[in-house]
């Protein structure tokens, strides 16, 4: 799928691979947004009969403006009111039970969900993301080979974070671990 612009396609391959999971990572306010809108345009010309899942978990998602900005609206299946990475993994999994045809799917933001444990903790017991990183881990080992077999191209935004109390190394994490950048 084209990402609209030549040379992150080159730098990319050819664009977002269709039978995979690609990770759209960066600070606040850098375009990941853009980048999935624009994604969704070019899978809507480039597949006539292709069906796009966009799961807005942020509900912060302008219809209006990524309609002028060319997304097809009218052929989007929108899941809005998601809360876990649980209920993300059944999205995904009702989405690809019904393919025969190439698909996308665009989860914004992967930060915004929680896992089941969390929701359901005392807000004051945290568990800094270990319960959510290791679910994550095992939802994407079951999504790699349906993704591959029926060609849906699953396109994640997470947005980096401060890691608090960091003198050296890596001033910056992400939400859920390891896990994602594995099988992206």
């Amino acid at each position: 799928i084209s990402t609209g612009c030549t040379l992150l396609d080159c730098v990319l391959g050819g664009g977002w691979p269709l039978g995979r999971i690609a990770n759209i990572v960066g600070d606040k306010s850098t375009g990941k947004t853009l980048l999935a809108i624009e994604a969704c345009a070019n899978f809507a010309r480039q597949y006539h009969n292709g069906d796009i899942l966009y799961i807005e978990a942020e509900a912060c998602f302008d219809k209006a403006y990524a309609a002028a900005l060319g997304m097809p609206i009218s052929r989007i299946t929108f899941a809005e009111g998601l809360d876990t990475v649980e209920q993300f993994f059944d999205e995904v999994s009702k989405f690809l039970k019904i393919r025969n045809k190439p698909g996308l799917i665009v989860l914004d933001s992967l930060d915004a969900l929680s896992d089941a444990a969390e929701m359901e903790r005392e807000i004051d017991k945290g568990s800094f993301g270990a319960a959510k990183a290791k679910m994550m881990s095992q939802l994407f080992r079951r999504l790699v080979r349906p993704l591959e077999r029926t060609k849906v191209c699953v396109l994640i935004i997470s947005q980096v974070r401060d890691a608090i109390g960091v003198t050296f190394g890596d001033k910056h994490t992400r939400s859920g671990g390891k896990a994602l950048d594995f099988y992206a």
